[in-house]
């Protein structure tokens, strides 16, 4: 237990850690944990259009792909060409004596090879969160993304799973804004519905 308990208090560190793409862009860009949330939705939704996976294990395994780095640290693609890391190692540390040490590693180790579709999905959720994590950018303003879009087909390209394709093609347009715009809101439900604009 006492393991177990030291591997919660890390997994909080992670909110911590800043992911390093965050040098290109600004000080609002997500950290691991925001990143490693949202890799877990867009999984479970690539595993529902992918059918027959499981789902149990997808996010399992979107829980784990990063979390070595909160002891190996981020990269980004300039950074990568002078860094040597050793994230298998650091997960082992991580895991070492936990419960949980066995599983998860496998699912880590299985993940990296890319082999089985559970894995697949996962990478990419994991490269979609970045396009939208680009086009919420976007939005607000940044034009980084614009000077990324020839790379960012580069990843498109390296997609394993045909959802993930039609979902990478949808972010590209897609409006941030419009989950609440849609949803059920004073404008369009509620009293404001009522009040005509003069």
């Amino acid at each position: 237990m006492k393991r177990d308990i030291e591997l919660l208090y890390e997994v909080g560190c992670m909110r911590f850690l800043q992911r390093n793409w965050r040098q290109f862009l600004n000080a609002d860009f997500s950290n691991e944990s925001e990143h490693t949330f949202r890799v877990i939705w867009i999984a479970l939704i690539l595993a529902k259009h992918e059918k027959a996976v499981d789902e149990g294990k997808i996010a399992r395994m979107a829980l784990i792909h990063d979390m070595g780095e909160s002891r190996s640290g981020d990269v980004h693609y300039v950074s990568r060409q002078y860094t040597q890391r050793d994230e298998g190692k650091a997960l082992e540390d991580v895991l070492e004596g936990t419960s949980l040490s066995g599983e998860m590693l496998e699912l880590w180790k299985e993940y990296e090879e890319r082999k089985t579709i559970e894995a697949q999905i996962v990478k990419d959720a994991d490269s979609l969160d970045v396009d939208f994590e680009l086009r919420e950018q976007e939005v607000k303003g940044e034009t980084l993304k614009k000077y990324w879009q020839d790379m960012r087909k580069y990843v498109y390209g390296h997609l394993y799973t045909k959802s993930a394709k039609e979902m990478w093609k949808e972010i590209q347009t897609s409006n941030p804004h419009d989950w609440h715009f849609h949803a059920r809101n004073r404008f369009n439900e509620g009293d404001w519905k009522k009040l005509s604009v003069k």
